[in-house]
């Protein structure tokens, strides 16, 4: 029995995709002009261009006419054709060299630093970032031209005291992790510059203030009932003999180890449990940023005017009840951001025009949590939620600073898509 073999009329079949081609054609034409119509493709032109722009310093004033913001100014185009025409080659050996001493590492995959990079110690730079590492280890002391320590969105529960040895380090960023204490040998890092250490969710102090109820103790000074709750609960105070608190001199020799953080600029301790601005923070007189957000805070000291360089002032997302009247001492002080759900007191001057002060009161009202179709809740993470918060207050903050005036409301929109 021989082969059966079918023979068609090759016209038939190219005269069926031909139809089909050409349906398809017109379909993608079809589409193309409803995407071109579409707000949507608009608006997410416009959202990564303003993105862009930020992500590249380009001020809003150049982009932004009217509240319209304008696409096709191609000032991104232009800013990278300079930027290009101005990189010499020894820019480019700057950053062949720059990046041999920075070290950089991410993914859920890690769970622990490798073993080689202990034979790094010329490292200047650590950029740890989304990774399931939960323990920083002692071998960091070896690494004594560290300038740049950023640990955020890790695991961490624990920080070595041997990151006290750092003592060229200009910026620690241990935001988002679950630290519950801070090592009081952080205060050695003279240099240090800027402190996050937001998000923790769990950090109720920072060391110094054991320290200070010690200190008030040997000169025989009355400490307060709540220096002496904190020294109680403190895990500092259940290690310490008696003898080594008695050998604890007075202020003139134990002072720095309050205050010896003179550089620090920058202090960001948001979406922990303070109920008071630590006392340490408040001996940093260079302190030009405090972000103290989201915390447990009932009142302000009555000290807080020793910040005298502060500029920007972050207390929204607290229990506070009324300002003191020491904020219009700040004489620096641009901006302030609270939380007017509850205040029923705060100086009238903040609220004058003409001063040069934004003072920003906001009504928050959040949502708990969602609910899907079939009745499930669903909660996400807290820490995801507080970090989706500080990007939108970030964005916020800096829009505000570019505009000549604060706007008299702002209304936050919330809203989940489920797919």
């Amino acid at each position: 029995m021989g082969h059966k073999v079918v023979v068609f009329d090759i016209s038939v079949i190219r005269g069926l995709w031909e139809t089909r081609v050409k349906k398809h054609k017109a379909w993608q034409k079809k589409e193309a002009e409803r995407l071109e119509k579409s707000a949507l493709e608009k608006i997410k032109e416009e959202w990564n261009f303003v993105a862009e722009c930020r992500k590249k310093g380009v001020p809003q004033a150049l982009y932004c006419k009217n509240g319209f913001v304008d696409t096709s100014a191609r000032l991104l185009e232009k800013i990278e054709r300079n930027s290009l025409i101005k990189q010499s080659p020894l820019s480019k050996d700057r950053d062949k060299r720059s990046s041999a001493f920075v070290f950089e590492l991410s993914g859920e995959h890690w769970r622990e630093l490798p073993d080689s990079l202990k034979e790094q110690t010329h490292l200047e730079e650590w950029h740890i970032n989304n990774t399931l590492i939960r323990i920083i280890p002692t071998y960091i002391e070896l690494f004594e031209a560290m300038r740049i320590l950023d640990l955020q969105k890790n695991q961490i529960s624990h920080l070595p005291a041997e990151i006290g040895c750092l003592k060229k380090l200009r910026e620690l960023n241990v935001s988002f992790n679950h630290l519950r204490s801070i090592p009081p040998e952080l205060g050695d890092c003279e240099n240090l510059e800027k402190l996050d250490c937001s998000g923790n969710l769990e950090l109720t102090e920072l060391p110094f203030e054991f320290l200070l109820v010690c200190i008030h103790w040997r000169n025989d000074l009355k400490p307060s009932s709540d220096q002496m709750e904190q020294l109680k609960a403190n895990r500092f105070y259940h290690n310490i003999k008696l003898e080594e608190l008695l050998a604890l001199k007075g202020d003139k020799d134990h002072s720095l180890l309050l205050s010896n953080l003179k550089q620090v600029t920058f202090v960001d301790i948001s979406a922990n449990k303070f109920s008071s601005v630590p006392i340490c923070v408040l001996r940093m007189s260079n302190l030009q940023w405090l972000d103290i957000s989201n915390n447990n805070l009932n009142d302000l000291p009555q000290d807080i005017d020793r910040l005298e360089e502060l500029q920007t002032f972050l207390l929204y997302k607290n229990k506070l009840t009324y300002l003191p009247n020491e904020l219009l001492n700040l004489k620096k002080l641009s901006l302030l951001v609270v939380s007017g759900d509850r205040l029923v007191e705060l100086p009238t001057a903040l609220c004058d025009s003409s001063t040069p002060l934004k003072f920003v009161s906001l009504m928050d009202n959040p949502i708990e949590n969602t609910k899907c179709q079939d009745g499930e809740e669903k909660m996400e993470s807290e820490q995801d939620r507080q970090h989706f918060d500080k990007e939108f207050m970030k964005a916020y903050i800096e829009d505000l600073k570019e505009r000549e005036s604060v706007p008299s409301y702002t209304t936050k929109v919330s809203f989940s898509l489920q797919l």
